[in-house]
């Protein structure tokens, strides 16, 4: 077959196979031209999933009549002009590929009227054929209006799911979409009933809008994240260890306001979660990355969904020590309950006792507060003290308004497992163990981060066979290899010699952690698998060093094991994710009496 031009018609049907996936890829791209041309309310109007008809009604500013032909051409665009404008992208559309993609795989009719235009006008599209623009009677904005979507591609209408999925899919990207724009009213309704209403929001980070869109468990375990660094700012929330996901579901970002999917970062963030996450959960999270656009290529892939760094390495570690630096004051009893005590103390009646006596029935449920004078007392430990819990820090968490501290007192040990305490807001349970465990653990890391990170040389070079590429990255980055403690030469095109090691890990599979490392730095430019190496050889000595199940604690013991949970970071997990405490309010437990009815 001689070559030959392909019809303009042809043309848009293969650029839609890119573009428009299914109706929510329509959905996607009308309603991001809509915010573009400064929309304030958005309706969206669908049937059948979106396969009958979506109808995208904006406000925004129009599109004048001359230029509806246009509109609908291939790469016809008002936002660039350039390559200059091209690498500075500050809008969600630009490539000119959707309009004339929708419109040639539907029966496609777009309706527009500028401010200061007296009517609007219509123009039609069937199979690629377009009519003449005729006037037409039309609110200032736009309506666009896809019906019977993939009628002249059969092949991919066959690939559309049930109603109830594609409609989900939709669904699911205005959500995406209302997080991050919450000052934009977004209408829908579906087979001619309301679906969804977002109302707008003037807040860019609404918490109205987090809980309509991910719902009140997240808002009540979401932390807000705001950091500024390196021309970048990080903003948003990200959830409290303890709600954890089985899946992605719930992990959304957003560069410069699109919503994309990149791997440098979600790589960051499972570093950020990594020892306070139980194996096999996904953290959930809402998070906004703002940088210059200058440093971010969006222009990676035609539905936009992707995009790439220039500055991966500082992206990536921006992120990591951002929400390192949040996850690292999810301290035991650091997030106060909203629910207010149902019998308020004063003051000095808490400094007097700590828990009421019940002296009618001859039962002393606490002691005095010189019972626990020494938790306060800044002495070494004794020789007969069996458990080395040191005296609390002297920046601990400071006391609340009432006397006591988060986690409260303690009153009793449970099964040789547990310790219960009473603090404003009713009963706090621990789990001692894990909870000493992460104290161990993070006491061992802050002596090895202080003592800087020890090298031991081979006494005999090890050689290792490597591919080219990995021979490559290692001889470029012989300097950070050496500030993890690999003292690499590169011997052949594909083999290396190794002469030193971290001392702490120099017993272990070095040659595969090494190959590890430069696998890190081939793919996102860093690494931290010496240091999670490390944290795991940490993790099992902490966990050895921990006080086990059925070891009887003295009432000081368990005080100074709760104030030392308040001091140390992360303490509301164990070095494995697990929770080391959990509260029960006191109208929580009147509701097992059903007190108050």
């Amino acid at each position: 077959m001689s070559i030959r031009q392909l019809p303009d018609t042809l043309i848009n049907q293969i650029a839609a196979g890119e573009v428009v996936e299914r109706p929510a890829s329509v959905v996607k791209e009308l309603v991001e031209n809509a915010l573009d041309a400064g929309a304030k309310r958005i309706d969206i109007d669908l049937e059948e999933g979106g396969v009958r008809l979506i109808r995208i009604r904006d406000d925004g500013g129009g599109i004048a009549p001359e230029e509806l032909p246009l509109a609908v051409s291939r790469h016809a665009t008002s936002k660039i002009a350039s390559i200059d404008d091209l690498e500075a992208v500050a809008t969600l559309g630009f490539r000119g590929e959707a309009l004339p993609s929708v419109a040639s795989v539907s029966r496609f009719r777009l309706v527009s009227r500028r401010h200061d235009a007296e009517h609007g006008a219509e123009l039609r599209i069937e199979g690629g054929k377009a009519s003449e623009v005729v006037p037409h009677a039309h609110p200032f904005g736009t309506t666009i209006e896809v019906r019977d979507l993939f009628f002249n591609v059969p092949a991919r209408r066959k690939f559309l799911r049930a109603e109830r999925t594609e409609l989900s899919h939709i669904e699911e990207w205005l959500r995406t979409l209302a997080l991050a724009r919450p000052d934009v009213e977004l209408r829908v309704t579906h087979n001619g009933k309301p679906s969804r209403r977002w109302k707008g929001e003037g807040d860019l980070l609404s918490e109205v809008r987090l809980h309509e869109a991910l719902g009140e468990e997240f808002a009540r375990n979401a932390m807000r994240v705001d950091h500024t660094g390196a021309g970048m700012h990080l903003s948003g929330w990200i959830a409290q260890p303890a709600y954890n996901r089985a899946s992605t579901d719930q992990q959304y970002l957003y560069v410069n306001g699109r919503s994309v999917r990149d791997r440098n970062v979600a790589h960051a963030v499972r570093q950020a979660y990594s020892d306070v996450l139980y194996n096999g959960r996904h953290p959930a999270y809402v998070l906004f990355l703002e940088l210059d656009p200058r440093g971010v290529d969006v222009n990676v892939h035609p539905a936009k969904h992707e995009v790439r760094f220039r500055e991966s390495r500082l992206v990536h570690d921006f992120v990591y020590r951002a929400l390192q630096q949040a996850l690292a004051e999810t301290r035991a009893g650091a997030v106060a309950t909203p629910t207010p005590p149902m019998h308020s103390m004063p003051a000095a009646v808490a400094q007097a006792a700590f828990a009421p006596r019940q002296e009618t029935m001859g039962l002393r449920v606490a002691d005095a507060p010189s019972a626990y004078a020494a938790l306060y007392a800044q002495r070494p430990v004794s020789a007969s003290q069996p458990i080395p819990f040191a005296p609390p820090p002297a920046a601990m968490p400071a006391e609340r308004e009432d006397g006591m501290p988060p986690l409260g007192f303690a009153v009793a040990q449970l099964h040789g497992i547990y310790i219960l305490a009473e603090n404003v807001d009713g009963l706090i349970v621990v789990d001692m163990h894990a909870a000493h465990e992460r104290i161990g653990y993070e006491k061992l890391k802050a002596a090895h981060d202080g003592a800087g990170l020890r090298t031991q040389p081979l006494l005999v070079p090890t050689s290792l066979a490597v591919s080219e590429r990995e021979a490559d990255i290692a001889e470029r980055e012989t300097q950070t290899l050496a500030e993890l403690g690999f003292e690499v030469q590169r011997s052949g095109p594909q083999s290396l010699l190794l002469r030193s090691v971290p001392a702490l890990l120099a017993h272990g599979n070095v040659e595969a952690l090494l190959r590890d490392v430069l696998t890190d730095l081939r793919e996102h430019g860093s690494t931290r698998r010496v240091a999670e190496t490390r944290d795991e050889l940490l993790a099992t000595m902490a966990c050895h060093g921990a006080v086990r199940a059925n070891r009887r604690l003295s009432v000081p013991e368990m005080n100074a094991l709760l104030r030392e949970m308040e001091a140390t970071e992360r303490s509301g997990q164990c070095n494995h994710g697990r929770p080391t405490w959990t509260r029960f309010t006191l109208a929580e437990m009147d509701k097992w009496f059903l007190r108050g009815r």
